[in-house]
C-alpha cells in the first residue's frame, strides 16, 4: 500500500507545506539518507500552533501539537521527494519540547509525533530519539522536530 493510500485509509490530510522560515534547505539528500530541517507544526488549515507545555498548553496538547509537527513535516519531505513512498524508514528524531523549567514529560509529548509516524509507516516510523526541553522556540511554538530518513536506493 502506498503511504498516501495509508493516509487516505487513516483520513489523514496533510497540511500545506511551509515556506523555509530562513536560509536553509528543508530537506538535504545524501546517498540514501535525508535529513530534514526542523519542523514546526501547522493545522490542517495551516495556522501555526503556539504555547508553552506546562503554562499555555497541557501535556496532551503539547502532544497533539507535536503531531501537527509529524504532518507538516510529512508535507515537506514529500514536497521535497516527490513521494512519500520514498521513504524507506525513519532513522533518528530530535524533538525540541518549548515547556516550562518544571516540566519533565518532554518524552510523553514526544509521542504524539512518534506514534503518528508509526501509524503511517508501521514499524519503519519507529527511530531512534531524543525529546528535550527548551527555554523558548521559533514563534513561540511548543515543539520543533529535525529527523533523518533513510530512502529506497
Amino acid at each position: 500500500m502506498s503511504i498516501d493510500a495509508r493516509l487516505a485509509e487513516l483520513g489523514i490530510t496533510l497540511p500545506p507545506t511551509p515556506p523555509p522560515g530562513g536560509v536553509y534547505t528543508p530537506v538535504v539528500i545524501v546517498d540514501n539518507m535525508a535529513y530534514v530541517s526542523g519542523q514546526v507544526g501547522f493545522d490542517a488549515a495551516g495556522k501555526m500552533t503556539t504555547g508553552r507545555v506546562g503554562s499555555d498548553l497541557t501535556e496532551e496538547q503539547g502532544a497533539a501539537a507535536a503531531r501537527d509537527v509529524a504532518l507538516t513535516m510529512l508535507a515537506t519531505i514529500k514536497a521535497s521527494l516527490g513521494s512519500l513512498d520514498r521513504v524507506k524508514r525513519i532513522v533518528k528524531v530530535l524533538g525540541m519540547v518549548n515547556s516550562t523549567a518544571d516540566f519533565q514529560r518532554h518524552p510523553a509529548v514526544m509521542n504524539g509525533f512518534s506514534n503518528t509516524m508509526v501509524e503511517i509507516f508501521g514499524d519503519a516510523g519507529k527511530a531512534a530519539r531524543s525529546a528535550v526541553g527548551m527555554g523558548s522556540l521559533p514563534y513561540n511554538v511548543p515543539v520543533e522536530v529535525e529527523a533523518i530518513l533513510e530512502l529506497h536506493k
